[in-house]
């Protein structure tokens, strides 16, 4: 087993260079598929949900070479098998090979997918928009069996606007005949640099990051070079640990209009930072002051930062409310910050945060990916020292945390007990 243990309550100053966007990164490989030739990813981090995922290409029979961030896929002589349990229960993202296997081969088998318990999370707008093209869906014990003689393009409105469902539907689409259109699409960055990469294949997408995406068939999708946008969840994680513990501590390769409604909520509550093009210097404040806060989709403020959030408003005079509307159960969290000393109230879907409060070093446990992030936060502001168990959650989205926060002056290690 892994731990994390930070000593806290050192200043970070330096810089943190921003690593590409996991949630990105995640769909582009089994994109992928599409190609019946050789595709080139580059800045692709270097976390375990790439490891299942290329390992998930190669069981298929495609050929993966990875050189640091940069990875090559042969996609010539594939072979469309069930895609087992082992494999795809390790990570919410292995359901992106329904959308790819379904629109390359008009068959996919393969069982429920993984990744973190932060609420219910259905696909069912997924397989809504699989069936609008003309599949039919078997849900047989915990697999699903997708299938169509052929795919033809459709109108489909997304009760919500879900970033999976919408591009599940785009890959499934993009060799349908005739025209698709998804009403209500997610409008994220990784979206687009997902449309990016399929039509560098071939692909006629056009509108993606509006909520109208329209998806023109075609016959064949060849090579591409693509690059993985920067990683907006992490860039926001980093500037939050600069708020906490800064000193011009710099956060580099970004970009800034992904991350717009964290910058406001920053400048709200009092955060002494500086944007720049590509990069934000960021300092610890002094007299924060307690604000209200909502996630929604984007290009509101994200879900996936919340937790993290949640940490710096512990140090915040006043009381603060978190209303998360995206997932029911991200506030796993708030035992172990009440744990470390703060003063953390949860009613339904919303918390109150009472401060400032000084966090102190506990034994906690990282529950989930950014609930994770949000202790690695605390621990750096913490008194004393924080041991952090099942950091594989964090180590999934995060690229070399431990060696980013290190030469930025945290004390901070990965164990092995």
């Amino acid at each position: 087993m892994k731990q994390i243990k930070i000593e806290g309550g050192n200043i970070l100053s330096g810089t943190i260079k921003i690593s590409g966007a996991k949630n990105s990164a995640v769909a582009l490989i089994p994109a992928a598929l599409l190609s019946d030739e050789e595709v080139s990813i580059d800045n692709v981090p270097n976390i375990s949900d790439i490891d299942v995922l290329s390992d998930i290409i190669m069981y298929l029979g495609g050929k993966v070479r990875r050189d640091n961030n940069f990875i090559k896929m042969s996609l010539g002589n594939l072979e469309n098998k069930p895609i087992k349990k082992e494999f795809s229960s390790k990570l919410r993202a292995s359901y992106y090979f329904m959308g790819a296997l379904l629109g390359k081969y008009k068959h996919v088998d393969i069982y429920f997918p993984g990744g973190c318990s932060i609420g219910a999370r259905p696909i069912n707008l997924h397989l809504k928009g699989f069936q609008s093209l003309g599949a039919t869906v078997l849900e047989k014990e915990d697999h699903y069996i997708i299938s169509a003689k052929e795919l033809i393009g459709s109108h489909i409105y997304l009760d919500v606007a879900s970033v999976g469902a919408t591009i599940n539907i785009m890959l499934a689409a993009v060799k349908a005949k005739g025209e698709t259109i998804i009403e209500n699409a997610a409008k994220e960055p990784e979206i687009v640099n997902v449309a990016t990469f399929l039509n560098n294949m071939g692909a006629k997408i056009k509108g993606a990051g509006t909520s109208e995406i329209r998806i023109m068939g075609v016959d064949y999708l060849g090579s591409c070079f693509s690059e993985v946008i920067p990683d907006r969840i992490e860039a926001g994680t980093y500037i939050i640990a600069g708020a906490l513990m800064g000193d011009c501590l710099k956060i580099q390769n970004i970009i800034p209009e992904h991350i717009d409604s964290l910058i406001f909520k920053l400048k709200e509550v009092g955060c002494d930072l500086k944007v720049f093009n590509d990069y934000i210097e960021i300092s610890k404040s002094n007299n924060m002051k307690a604000v209200d806060l909502k996630t929604l989709v984007y290009p509101g403020f994200p879900t996936d930062l919340q937790q993290p959030m949640t940490t710096l408003l512990t140090y915040c005079n006043g009381t603060s409310s978190v209303i998360e509307t995206i997932y029911e159960n991200r506030f796993k969290n708030i035992k172990y910050l009440n744990k470390m000393g703060a003063n953390i109230n949860i009613k339904g879907d919303e918390i109150f945060i009472n401060g400032p409060t000084n966090l102190h070093g506990e034994e906690v446990v990282a529950t989930d990916l950014r609930a994770g992030a949000c202790l690695v936060l605390a621990g750096l502001a913490a008194d004393g020292i924080t041991t952090i168990n099942d950091v594989d959650h964090i180590l999934r989205g995060y690229e070399n945390i431990i060696a980013k926060l290190t030469n930025v002056g945290a004390k901070i290690e990965l164990i092995e007990i």
